[in-house]
């Protein structure tokens, strides 16, 4: 049950792996990665989450092991406050409040007690790097106050400022200029490129850099893709540097390796690129990468790199440059035209992920699932060039079918338009290309719907164009001699004075079809496609429509243009009610008669949940969120919530998710994100015997089931102890982390209690298997007896009833006992 008052909107997932470096920890096992207000550790060799540090209550903007203590984690936030965590335990041993928002964090062994930020002066776009003393303290929350400048006017990027040779110096670049602070001798060194624009490709200004880690060597990037290398720059008239050149445009990131005999630097080519010894000669290149590089991170061992990429995915690479594993996040893509889908088999969530591209996205488990190509072209990142866009996609038939519309217009009068159809492949447990049909329309389509009632004899999908009209598909068999096939074809084309067709739905069983003309509302009966009703509403074009669900599907909802809500009713084809709603989003719940409208204000979205019978609303929450919504879902539970208050049951059987203009995903629970963890993913152990792949939770798992068995059959012979994970003692000295146990003096005398059994507390189960056992050993001692249980197997059934009823006494009663146990299976191969 959940309590009143816990329902609150919480970030579900997807939120950005790539807003900051991640970070190895020492031994290469883990990798920590900043995610929206948590810090997520995954698996380098699983790619599994197998941990989230939560306790920022804004965006998490840097992260860096303790360098004191290789098993800590110190994490910032814009909330002001840096953490420091056993990411191990996943413990929070201690907050320090700064007060200013912090956008990134830097660590030096060389000063144990105090880390660099980077913070915000009053104007928004001046920035300073400062020296934060942590004050030691018994207390778990302390003030920060004692900050120190040490460089002012810098990049908010942490990209652009690194510290060099064990934290001598520090470099920080902005715009065309290099700055160089000597902790030592207190000074601060600048140099400057030339900002003229005349001169042919001058494009000067710094984007990243990085320092050696043993020589006194700064390597910057460039917005023209040169890589600059300074040496000697503690003086300002003698200092010098060299040019590397390969990358066509701007330098994303740098990265030295624990060496410094090898620099790493990566772009919007997607090809990470390995600098030898510093010379243009030696380099070498691991391509196709997928997307931009924006972050390039080294392990402290020095036997992995990462880099992160423009489409929230993370790739660890091993030292010979191979890929070894791919952390993908949630795509986030210029443009969700195909809104929020749900695969009716996986559950997953489907929307456009890399250009030309469906991702599937488990939001169980926070994790990518795979990505569906549908143009089926390689992609060529180029600014200037008009791409093909992935703009519509629908489910249906409980997910067998997938219909996508793809399209591309360089000039006004040049449209290429195509629609193709994707049949679910059991085998192959994907979806494969079944019909192609080129210019299904004559101009833009702008909705698309399968009829997904259960009676349905045949597959049918609509679809609604610019073009005024609206087309009915449906699946006919086009096998022949030589093979048997299924394809899609337009059986009927529908129009309404000419008007554009905007949008389109069927209701629950499928009996009538819905297309908007603008303003225009009409009624089709889905068995001879004729024209039945019409609803006009002056108030403005049609922007959503749907049908109400269950005892609700009488009803026909629609949003204007003019804000206006309206709900028809198709018995009386008149209007129910209407209402003054700027509603964005409006999406039925599949599992219930509720509907879920997102509205937007001056201050924020607000929430509506109602019944189409009711216009009075369930449930009403405002400001949801502080951004405009723009995508809205239901997703069926696997089991069924119980919330207490009537105001939050419309969340028992489904879950409504949202997606606001950032493309943050948001969503109503009662539980924070790292509680939906199973708890073999919540595992995270220092020394890990074996690999924690999928297969050995499988074999886990059947491990498991051996030992209840084997449990099962010792039942009967051995006194059953009681489960170790139920006795207090035993679990608080498995799960608790040692180091802030009591004494083994403490807990000694209350493990050994807790392991001892009385006397008094014998189970009646028990007293049974003793006379069993004493019965037993009188007929091993006795030959007689066993003669005697012989002559009563031979004994007709009849005359036994007969001697059971009148002739018992307590000796044949314990042969009786014995002779139930006996094993007469035998009988059955007569």
């Amino acid at each position: 049950m959940v309590e009143e008052g816990g329902l609150r909107v919480v970030r579900c997932g997807g939120s950005e792996l790539n807003f900051r470096r991640a970070v190895f920890s020492a031994d290469s096992k883990y990798l920590f990665c900043a995610s929206g207000d948590f810090v997520k550790i995954y698996s380098t060799r699983t790619e599994e989450c197998v941990h989230i540090l939560h306790g920022h209550s804004r965006t998490v903007t840097g992260i860096q092991l303790n360098p004191n203590n290789h098993l800590q984690l110190y994490s910032c936030s814009f909330d002001g406050t840096i953490k420091l965590w056993d990411y191990l335990d996943g413990i929070l041993i201690k907050t320090f409040v700064v007060g200013h928002q912090l956008h990134g964090l830097f660590t030096v062994a060389r000063t144990e007690d105090s880390v660099f930020v980077i913070v915000n002066k009053d104007k928004p776009d001046i920035f300073q790097l400062v020296s934060v003393r942590l004050p030691k303290s018994s207390s778990q929350e302390g003030d920060a106050k004692e900050i120190s400048i040490v460089l002012d006017f810098i990049n908010q990027s942490p990209k652009c400022i690194a510290f060099g040779n064990e934290g001598e110096y520090v470099a920080a670049v902005r715009d065309f200029y290099l700055s160089v602070y000597f902790f030592k001798k207190k000074t601060t060194s600048r140099f400057t490129l030339s900002s003229s624009k005349n001169k042919k490709h001058s494009r000067n200004d710094f984007t990243c850099v990085a320092c050696h880690p043993k020589e006194d060597c700064i390597a910057s990037g460039h917005k023209d893709g040169k890589i600059r290398l300074w040496r000697n720059f503690d003086d300002d008239k003698k200092y010098t540097y060299t040019c590397l050149h390969w990358h066509h445009d701007g330098v994303m990131d740098l990265a030295f390796s624990v060496t410094g005999t090898s620099l790493l630097s990566g772009g919007r080519e997607s090809v990470l690129v390995e600098w030898r010894d510093a010379s243009e000669k030696n380099k070498e290149f691991l391509p196709r990468l997928g997307a931009t590089i924006e972050h390039i991170a080294v392990s402290p061992a020095g036997d992995l790199f990462c880099t992160s990429h423009a489409d929230n995915k993370i790739t660890v690479i091993h030292r010979n440059l191979e890929a070894s594993a791919v952390i993908q996040g949630l795509v986030k893509d210029r443009s969700i035209f195909t809104g929020l889908l749900i695969d009716p088999r996986t559950r997953a969530l489907v929307l456009n992920g890399k250009p030309g591209h469906l991702q599937f996205y488990s939001l169980q488990n926070d994790k990518q699932l795979y990505n569906l190509d549908i143009i089926q072209q390689e992609y060529i990142n180029d600014c200037g060039l008009v791409q093909i866009e992935l703009t519509k996609a629908a489910f249906g038939c409980q997910g067998s079918w997938l219909a996508t519309v793809e399209q591309r217009q360089e000039k006004e009068t040049e449209l290429e338009l195509q629609m193709k159809l994707w049949a679910y492949n059991k085998k192959t447990q994907g979806f494969v290309l079944n019909t192609k049909i080129g210019m299904p329309h004559e101009d833009h389509i702008t909705a698309l719907c399968f009829c997904n009632a259960e009676k349905a004899e045949t597959p049918t999908l609509v679809t609604a164009s610019k073009d005024g009209h609206f087309k009915v598909w449906i699946l006919t068999d086009d096998s022949d001699i030589y093979k048997k096939a299924f394809g899609w074809t337009c059986d009927f084309v529908g129009s309404y004075h000419k008007y554009q067709a905007t949008n389109c739905c069927f209701s629950e069983d499928g009996s009538l079809l819905a297309v908007t003309f603008e303003e225009i509302v009409t009624i089709w009966d889905s068995e001879t496609w004729e024209l039945k009703w019409t609803f006009c509403q002056r108030a403005g074009k049609i922007r959503h429509l749907c049908f109400g669900r269950l005892t609700c599907s009488k009803y026909l909802l629609a949003t204007t243009e003019n804000d206006i809500l309206c709900c028809w009713n198709l018995l009386s084809c008149m209007l129910e009610w209407s209402t003054k709603l700027s509603a964005r989003v409006i999406e039925p719940d599949p599992n219930s008669e509720n509907i879920a409208a997102v509205s937007q204000s001056p201050v924020g979205s607000d929430l509506f949940v109602f019944k189409p019978s009711e216009p009075r609303p369930l449930y009403v929450q405002r400001n949801i969120c502080s951004e405009e919504v723009h995508w809205g879902v239901f997703v069926p539970r696997d089991a069924p919530e119980a919330f207490t208050s009537e105001a939050y049951q419309w969340l028992n059987r489904s879950q409504f998710y949202f997606l606001t203009k950032s493309q943050s995903l948001l969503t109503f629970s009662a539980k924070s994100p790292e509680e939906k963890l199973t708890p073999t993913s919540k595992q995270l152990l220092a020394e890990e015997s074996l690999p924690t792949t999928p297969f050995y939770f499988i074999l886990g798992k059947h491990r498991r089931r051996q030992g209840e068995k084997g449990q099962e059959a010792l039942g009967n012979e051995l006194v059953q102890l009681p489960l170790t994970e139920n006795i207090p003692a035993i679990s608080e000295l498995l799960r608790t982390p040692a180091h802030v146990l009591p004494s083994a003096a403490f807990l000694c005398s209350v493990f050994i209690n807790s392991l001892l059994l009385s006397k008094e507390t014998k189970s009646a189960e028990e007293s049974p298997d003793d006379v069993d056992m004493e019965e037993q050993k009188e007929s091993d001692d006795s030959d007689e007896e066993t003669n005697f249980t012989e002559t009563v197997q031979d004994t007709n059934n009849e005359d036994l009833e007969e001697d059971i009823i009148h002739q018992l006494s307590k000796s044949e009663e314990k042969e009786l006992r014995k002779l139930r146990k006996v094993d007469y299976s035998w009988i059955a191969n007569l």
